[in-house]
């Protein structure tokens, strides 16, 4: 494909990189790429490169980091550039000066079947919630989050045992092939956008997809045992789910677990009692079952299997205290 349009692509992150080397591999036309600033890192806060912008380097791509979106020195350069499209992965939010410059518009990737998931974290939550399909959604920004008409979607199987890291790389993937789809289509005129509202039977019925915080990340063992599963899944890897182990002397532990197995059944303990023999495995007692902990780390410690955890963490009457 020998693609006439002049593309300005906007994005960040690991997930923004598959979408734009897709789009060069085939031909498209790249006049610049629009990043976030270089972040200061490390001892020695050592400016760190982002994804995109490590690989827009690479191949010698225009680059433009401007800290405000606003600025009119940005504004002036990106009116020289002149796009024909701008597109939009895993970036931040336009101002309406941005987004209405180029005549084709500018279109963005998500990762969920818009208008569900809409949101910051949609990988995340979707595995939170115990879907068993999800997928991608190219839309045209307009001024609402995530609410402008969709251009192409596809949908994608949530395996059962996948985690938000399995499920972001396999969506990566399948949206760099959309983006690319998308550009023919808009270069073609050959697509009918379809306003979110028509989609939107029942508004109540939309679940969201908003940040993940701190809080959003602490293991409720109250929980029945398939939704505890999906919240440590869809916390994997990052920012992970995490609970607190508390000694009889009131030392407190935190520990995020990272992958785990469940087991369905009746039992006499209380939720979030340890069931151990210090030694190979560690349960958790929930409302329905038994969490089994597979891969956990404590603060400041690498990621271990569960069997290492136990010979290098001697808690002896630890396990008597249970889960906080």
């Amino acid at each position: 494909m020998k693609n006439k349009l002049n593309i300005v692509y906007m994005g960040t992150p690991e997930f923004a990189v598959a979408p734009l080397d897709c789009l060069l591999k085939n031909g498209c036309r790249i006049g610049a790429v629009i990043t976030s600033p270089d972040k200061p890192s490390g001892r020695g806060l050592k400016l760190t490169e982002f994804p995109v912008k490590k690989y827009a380097v690479k191949h010698g791509l225009r680059i433009l980091q401007p800290a405000n979106l606003k600025s009119p020195v940005f504004l002036e350069e990106l009116k020289i550039i002149n796009p024909d499209l701008q597109i939009v992965v895993a970036f931040r939010m336009l101002p309406a000066t941005v987004w209405k410059l180029p005549p084709l518009g500018t279109f963005n990737l998500h990762a969920s079947l818009l208008p569900q998931y809409r949101g910051a974290a949609p990988i995340n939550w979707a595995i939170i919630n115990g879907e068993t399909k999800t997928g991608v959604t190219t839309f045209f920004i307009n001024e609402n989050i995530d609410t402008g008409n969709i251009i192409m979607n596809e949908e994608v199987p949530v395996l059962p045992d996948e985690t938000a890291g399995d499920l972001h790389d396999k969506l990566m993937i399948i949206g760099a092939e959309l983006v690319l789809k998308t550009v023919k289509s808009i270069e073609n005129s050959n697509y009918q956008p379809i306003p979110q509202h028509i989609l939107t039977n029942n508004i109540s019925l939309l679940k969201n997809a908003p940040k993940i915080f701190k809080k959003n990340c602490r293991i409720n063992w109250n929980d029945k045992a398939n939704n505890i599963c999906n919240h440590i899944r869809g916390l994997c890897p990052y920012p992970a789910a995490y609970t607190e182990l508390r000694s009889p002397e009131g030392i407190s532990y935190y520990i995020k677990i990272f992958h785990c197995e469940k087991e369905l059944m009746h039992h006499e303990l209380l939720p979030g009692q340890i069931n151990t023999d210090g030694k190979t495995h560690l349960s958790i007692a929930v409302a329905d079952g038994f969490i089994h902990l597979q891969e956990v780390q404590l603060s400041a410690k690498n990621k271990m299997q569960i069997g290492e955890f136990l010979r290098g963490f001697l808690m002896n009457d630890l396990w008597k205290a249970g889960v906080i």
